[in-house]
């Protein structure tokens, strides 16, 4: 019997180190990554297609009129969004899918799936936060300034998220979050199917 995957949603101040985490987690436990598009422009050591597909503005609302995207939204001036196909063809397949995407996103692909688990990635304090952000060295203080801004902006939805995990400790960070998503796949109600298919095989016996 081929379970459904779960879709797990990441999301994170900036600065909170979700893409370390989310890259440890695939390495680590063989997660699928769903890869974001966005118009903004590649970092240092970026590639496209493997942190980001890296779009024009054009090719990014051509997208969104064909549907393209499961969520999308803008962040600090940029478009960001998920590519819709990718998605349901690896939770088809059975296979845990992982999206780190912000809070935005993360409302609206609960709202499409509801059995998607929530996990918020914050610092241990405020000034840790902005430490990281400034020890980056990608960014100018505006751009800093504007992230710390974004950052209370979605402090008050933390709470919507059914887990926060604080990323203080790397190795631990990732087996907690691990752990949260282990833990969901055990709960009753995600394997109906199974239970149902194990009553029938008893039957038989």
């Amino acid at each position: 019997m081929n379970k459904k995957g779960q879709l797990i949603v990441i999301s994170g101040f900036s600065g909170a180190g979700k893409g370390t985490v989310v890259k440890r987690l695939v390495e680590d436990y063989g997660y699928s990554l769903s890869v974001s598009a966005t118009t903004r422009a590649p970092r240092e050591g970026e590639v496209d297609g493997r942190e980001y597909y890296f779009k024009s503005r054009e090719e990014f609302m051509n997208l969104i009129d064909y549907n393209g995207f499961i969520e999308w939204a803008m962040y600090v001036d940029n478009y960001y969004g998920t590519p819709r196909a990718f998605v349901e063809k690896e939770l088809a397949a059975g296979h845990n899918v992982i999206l780190e995407i912000e809070v935005q996103g993360a409302m609206n692909i609960k709202k499409q799936y509801p059995d998607s688990i929530l996990i918020f990635l914050t610092t241990k304090s405020a000034a840790v936060l902005k430490e990281r952000l400034i020890g980056r060295g990608t960014e100018s203080e505006a751009v800093i300034a504007k992230r710390m801004k974004r950052a209370l902006e979605e402090s008050e939805d933390m709470e919507q998220y059914e887990y926060i995990v604080v990323n203080d400790d790397l190795d631990t960070c990732v087996h907690d979050v691990n752990s949260i998503i282990v833990a969901n796949g055990c709960k009753a109600g995600e394997n109906i199917d199974f239970m149902k298919a194990m009553k029938e095989e008893l039957k038989a016996i």
